[in-house]
């Protein structure tokens, strides 16, 4: 008896739960539980083309937040099904461009690589709170 009290109490207190939805159709295309998590890179100075002769970025200090999230590849993502090793990511409602997907990697707006990479841009997407 007490074991169903926790099991209850636990469902109770669980934080809403964050999803991304296309933010022309509504339709859910990922929640947390899909993000795939990188390091912070070094900013802008990580795309400098001169990046070790250039000692500015080692005296900078920026917080830089991340314009996209990085997902699992999904079901709905039809080009990677169809075996293509990059690609751009549509919404399967109303096909607007939510980002793209590159199995070799694909570098953050924070300067992170990250490897494979399915990226979705924060600007196409609506965060809510289910």
């Amino acid at each position: 008896m007490a074991e169903a009290g926790s099991s209850q109490t636990e469902t109770t207190t669980k934080p809403p739960q964050l999803i991304y939805r296309c933010k022309k159709c509504r339709r859910i295309v990922a929640s947390v539980e899909n993000i795939v998590s990188h390091e912070h890179g070094k900013g802008e100075s990580s795309f400098k083309w001169k990046k070790r002769s250039s000692q500015s970025w080692e005296t900078e200090k920026q917080s830089v937040d991340c314009t996209s999230v990085f997902v699992e590849p999904m079901k709905w993502m039809q080009a990677v099904h169809e075996g293509h090793v990059e690609d751009k990511l549509l919404c399967m409602g109303c096909n607007a461009r939510l980002g793209n997907f590159n199995w070799a990697g694909m570098q953050c707006s924070c300067g992170a690589w990250v490897n494979p990479a399915f990226q979705l841009h924060k600007s196409r997407l609506d965060e809510c709170n289910m």
